[in-house]
């Protein structure tokens, strides 16, 4: 996995108590996060729990090893959305459809389908039905890097995540 370099990262919140903060102030004021600044490839680096918390350093240090990372494309009619982990070979990859809702805002999304591949041959892609209207995932974004390096966002199950542009993908 690839080092990030330090401009991408320098301004991001360290812990929790910087994070929560941040969110505090997306809830008064919005962040501004648009729709295009959101493009490319985000790389998880850090999650919280609801509390704050750090996740364990082995949790973290598996979905780091594992390339965990969100992906954004911004289309005419709203974002395609893929949440991938890969290794080695192995790549386990969901697809939909994403749209920015409200002031602060929430990034509303589905996934329609998961592929599992081996290489370039595929050993599984299938259709996911959509989930009813409230049971919706979303993230509920809370700050973006002035460079745009980093994203905190807070997931439907109240957990926080911090990620990394990675830079070789970036739109």
């Amino acid at each position: 996995m690839a080092a990030f370099p330090a401009s991408m990262i320098h301004d991001a919140p360290t812990d929790s108590g910087v994070v929560l903060e941040l969110e505090q102030q997306a809830r008064r004021k919005g962040t501004g996060i648009g729709a295009d600044e959101l493009d490319g490839c985000w790389q998880l680096h850090q999650t919280w729990s609801r509390e704050g918390n750090a996740s364990s350093s082995l949790s973290i240090g598996l979905l780091r090893g594992l390339q965990a990372c969100l992906m954004l494309t911004r289309q005419d009619d709203g974002m395609a959305i893929a949440n991938q982990v890969s290794l080695g070979a192995i790549q386990l990859r969901f697809d939909g459809t994403a749209a920015l809702k409200g002031r602060q805002p929430m990034l509303m999304f589905s996934f329609d389908s998961v592929r599992l591949k081996v290489g370039s041959l595929t050993l599984v892609n299938r259709s996911i039905p959509a989930p009813a209207k409230q049971r919706q995932p979303f993230f509920a974004l809370i700050a973006m890097g002035a460079e745009r390096g980093w994203l905190c966002a807070r997931g439907k199950g109240g957990g926080l995540a911090l990620w990394i542009r990675n830079p070789t993908n970036a739109a």
